[in-house]
């Protein structure tokens, strides 16, 4: 968790503007009032990465250090169902920097969100049973409530394979 929270320092250190640049944007309506912290391993700050996502200097570096703060290895942070709204809502958003990175970002989200077979022990011991992270499930009604962004996602942004697996996790496949 410390470090998660010195990676987000840093960022504001880098790119002190990016604290400010998604004020106000319709997609992040309600980031703040998110109570981050109450979530594992999550830090209270996710909402300045939110905002840099709208900044043209700082885009980049905001995804980078969101993607590491909301996954690992194995897993996805269980904030995730949570963010998710607001990053799809952000995707659609044609004006986004670095929608193509967003977009990447939750194809990684699509992926993680997918169910463990139960069958599979080496799957399950991996990456832990369904029943054992809710917010894989979580994950996917966040996808299917949020299908028609998917739909309307211009082509050319990420690659036909990444965008069938977000169409998949829309449920729109």
């Amino acid at each position: 968790m410390a470090a998660k929270e010195a990676a987000i320092a840093r960022f504001l250190r880098e790119y002190p503007q990016a604290a400010e640049a998604g004020r106000g944007h319709p997609a992040l309506h309600g980031c703040e009032e998110v109570r981050w912290s109450e979530f594992s391993e999550c830090p209270a700050a996710i909402p300045v990465l939110l905002y840099g996502l709208l900044d043209q200097t700082a885009a980049s570096e905001a995804q980078r250090v969101l993607t590491n703060t909301m996954f690992s290895i194995t897993e996805m942070n269980s904030a995730m169902p949570v963010a998710l709204p607001f990053l799809l809502r952000l995707a659609g958003d044609p004006q986004v920097p670095e929608r193509s990175g967003l977009l990447n970002r939750l194809v990684t989200a699509a992926d993680y969100s997918r169910p463990i077979d139960s069958g599979n022990q080496a799957m399950a011991l991996w990456y832990g049973s369904d029943n054992d992270h809710p917010e894989r499930e979580q994950c996917r009604a966040v996808f299917e409530q949020h299908a028609t962004v998917v739909a309307m996602l211009p082509e050319g942004l990420i690659t036909p394979d990444s965008r069938a697996r977000l169409q998949q996790a829309a449920g729109l496949l």
